[in-house]
């Protein structure tokens, strides 16, 4: 039965949802500037460009898929391993996140499909883990976002596709200018209708599917001489695919920017989004294969409130140098409620209190404050043009965790803790970093890019880790981390002409310290004293480039090698104990290849005819090299890992009309460390079988105006799974969903 709080909450965020454009009383501020020839990707790659941070990509191609120039903004793109996805030009369903969709063209990205709502995002790539995309540096609009980009980089939080113009995608030597992850960086870059030119603009988009999906997407904006800005308000619900994933999602976001001057600007920012899920548990194998739909959970939840306020400070110092300030904050709350036991234990009312056993209650809360100041400037050296961008960041960060909580009885959500939580735990991190990097154009076609980051890390815990048998506090052990060390990298490109050219780079990375890793009950783990961030290097050697408007391509080889890999293991002694230690290194070595080809283009001159064949194409040879003493691990398959992962299909269009067909195929992977290969009685562990999944989706712009999209999900309804949990949203398999469609209709007036 549906929860009427529930349906009320829902039905209201709609009703503000359309009065919002009479009611909105406050100003809401994004990234937003306007260029007069937006970057269109029917031209050759440009070389060095200025682009603001927030332009109009892609608008005369029907491509989602586009190489960074070498500049944009105050960020060097030249040399690395890039990608830009255009959301408009993206066929299929943005509105549930559905990621191997938006992705389908950036190879070996790995997608955990596991949640119904598209909430969750999870990706990753190389071997690295997709557990809510934690190995990658994730920001939106330039900023990061996640929980805490050092102690606890779970993206918990991701802006609903609907609202995003492009998705920046930087592998390897983007820890540079970012920082951590060893996957690199995704950056979402959110509408703020920077393509509007006149006082007043309205646009709006409504999606409606199976399992009751509802979106609504409405936004207005408007320009004067002096003043920008944009606003939007998103709802989504939905019942889910499998039973007890009912959901809503609901954010509001606003820019508005002041122009002191052409050369001087300020913006302010803010986005305030509110999800709540219910978590329908994992399953069994057998469980899947008996009916994949079915749920043993019914009383989990996950309750999402993240606030994301920033001030952007633009200032054109000359026409060669150019200066960017942001500073941002992430004021969020996570709070999950179920029955956590493993899914082979049924969640049963109690024969005695004639109701259902308490629930465990688990609330974070994150408040972080950072600063970024980047500069970049053009300078003659010899007869050749020069590119220097530097910059510093200063970031403070707190995450206060009340966890093992005694909830309610109840079935739906409800974050009432009866007594007190018994482990209660301050989490603190501190950062700071300066970094610089170069463009030395030793002729026409050699570029060099080197780059260097300093980088000073604290991470600290302190508070009750639970209680003893005897009822007395365990206080967590005294644990305190400094470390400060140098990042190092280099690039280079090679142009062979206007549009193609070969390009590599080596680049140090690294991990932190995780607040998991500084959180040892002292009576059953021990923190080892010499514990180490996971350190190592990305390597990529590839070719890219277009030929006119008929093909572009990007082939190329990567090597990563990831040390000091961190986990726990078992000690033998009297008594035996984990050791929280590095575990041992890993490599990932493999192919990443792109290519779209335009057939109508090569065969007429007409460019209102389009029949494209795209694929990308992802290996990874990804295995432990070396392992702790007590670990075992040296010689296996690294988890989470596919081998293959393959994604293509064909675009046929006429005018403004277009039909894609997709095909997406992902091998093997183990779960876990120890390569098990059967599954286990709960199916927390065990191997996830290879799947091949096909949609269609369809577009028709009938006018500048509006628009109109369809598309089928899981064509053939094929049955699978994508991830194992040990704990929560599981645990257990966690099945993906099955065939669904949706209709989305928009206008902009």
């Amino acid at each position: 039965m549906i929860n009427p709080e529930f349906c009320t909450q829902s039905k209201i965020m709609l009703r503000l949802n359309i009065l919002a454009f009479s009611t909105l009383t406050f100003t809401l501020l994004s990234n937003a500037q306007v260029i007069k020839k937006p970057f269109s990707d029917d031209s050759t790659k440009p070389h060095h460009k200025y682009l603001p941070d927030i332009t109009v990509v892609g608008k005369k191609s029907k491509s989602d898929y586009q190489q960074m120039p070498e500049v944009v903004g105050t960020s060097i793109y030249a040399g690395k391993k890039n990608a830009l996805i255009v959301l408009d030009n993206v066929q299929g369903n943005v509105v549930t996140n559905t990621m191997r969709q938006v992705m389908a063209k950036v190879p070996g990205i790995h997608v955990w499909e596991s949640d119904p709502s598209g909430i969750q995002i999870g990706i990753a790539a190389r071997g690295l883990s997709p557990n809510r995309s934690w190995e990658f540096n994730i920001r939106q609009n330039g900023y990061d976002i996640a929980a805490d980009p050092f102690g606890y980089p779970e993206a918990y939080y991701n802006p609903q596709l609907q609202a995003v113009q492009r998705i920046e995608v930087v592998r390897g030597q983007g820890a540079l200018q970012y920082g951590p992850q060893f996957g690199g960086l995704v950056n979402y870059i959110l509408r703020n209708g920077s393509e509007i030119n006149k006082k007043f603009e309205f646009e709006s988009q409504q999606t409606v599917g199976s399992n009751a999906l509802f979106n609504s997407y409405n936004a207005f904006g408007g320009k004067t001489d002096k003043f920008h800005y944009y606003t939007f308000l998103d709802h989504r619900n939905g019942e889910g695919w499998r039973k007890n994933s009912r959901y809503f999602s609901n954010a509001g976001y606003g820019t508005a920017t002041y122009y002191f001057n052409p050369n001087l600007s300020l913006t302010a920012e803010i986005m305030h989004s509110h999800i709540r899920s219910q978590q329908p548990g994992g399953l069994t194998d057998d469980q899947i294969q008996e009916n994949a739909q079915q749920s043993f959970r019914s009383r989990n939840w996950f309750d999402i409130e993240w606030t994301t306020p920033a001030l952007i400070l633009n200032y054109k110092l000359s026409e060669k140098a150019r200066w960017n300030t942001k500073l941002f904050a992430t004021i969020g709350n996570r709070n999950s409620i179920g029955f956590l036991q493993n899914i082979n234990i049924n969640d049963t009312i109690n024969s005695i209190t004639g109701t259902f056993n308490n629930r465990t209650l688990q609330q974070d809360k994150y408040r972080n404050y950072g600063l970024e100041s980047k500069f970049l400037a053009d300078y003659r050296l010899g007869k050749m043009d020069n590119t220097v961008s530097g910059g510093i960041r200063l970031y403070s960060g707190t995450t206060h965790r009340m966890a093992d909580g005694k909830g309610s009885t109840g079935t739906e959500y409800d974050a009432t803790v009866i007594g007190e939580f018994p482990r209660d735990i301050n989490f603190r991190s501190h950062n700071a970093a300066v970094f610089i990097e170069n463009i030395f154009r030793i002729s026409e076609k050699i570029l060099i890019i080197p780059g260097i980051r300093y980088e000073w890390l604290e991470g600290e815990a302190s508070g009750r880790n639970g209680y003893s048998s005897g009822g007395s506090s365990i206080i967590l052990q005294n644990i305190k981390r400094n470390r400060n060390f140098i990042l190092a990298g280099i690039g280079a490109e090679y142009h062979i002409n206007n549009s193609t050219e070969f390009y590599t780079n080596i680049s140090q990375a690294y991990r932190p310290i995780q607040f998991a890793n500084l959180q040892a009950p002292p009576t059953t783990d021990v923190i080892d004293d010499n514990l180490k961030d996971a350190k190592g290097y990305n390597f990529d050697l590839g070719y890219r480039g277009k030929v006119k408007d008929i093909l572009q391509f990007d082939i190329s080889v990567f090597y990563l090698q990831y040390n000091n890999r961190i986990g726990a293991i078992t000690v033998a002694g009297s008594p035996s104990y984990r050791l929280v230690t590095n575990v041992g290194n890993s490599n990932s070595k493999g192919f990443e290849g792109y290519t779209e080809f335009n057939i109508a283009r090569m065969l007429s001159k007409k460019k209102n005819t389009d029949l494209i064949i795209f694929g990308s194409y992802g290996y990874t040879n990804a295995k432990y090299s070396d392992d702790h003493k007590d670990a075992g691990t040296k010689g296996k398959k690294v988890e989470n890992a596919p081998e293959h992962i393959f994604r293509g299909g064909i675009s046929a269009g006429y005018k403004s009309f277009l039909i894609t067909g997709q095909l997406n195929y992902v091998s093997e992977t183990f779960s876990d460390a120890n390569n098990t290969l059967t599954p286990t009685i709960n199916g927390q562990a065990g191997l996830i079988p290879s799947y091949t999944i096909a949609d269609l989706t369809a577009t028709y712009k009938i006018s500048n105006r509006y628009n109109l999209k369809v598309g089928i999900n899981n064509l053939t309804n094929k049955i699978y799974f994508t991830r194992r949990a040990g704990g929560y949203p599981g645990p257990g398999a966690l099945p993906a969903d099955g065939r669904t469609f949706f209709l989305s209709v928009g206008a902009k007036l």
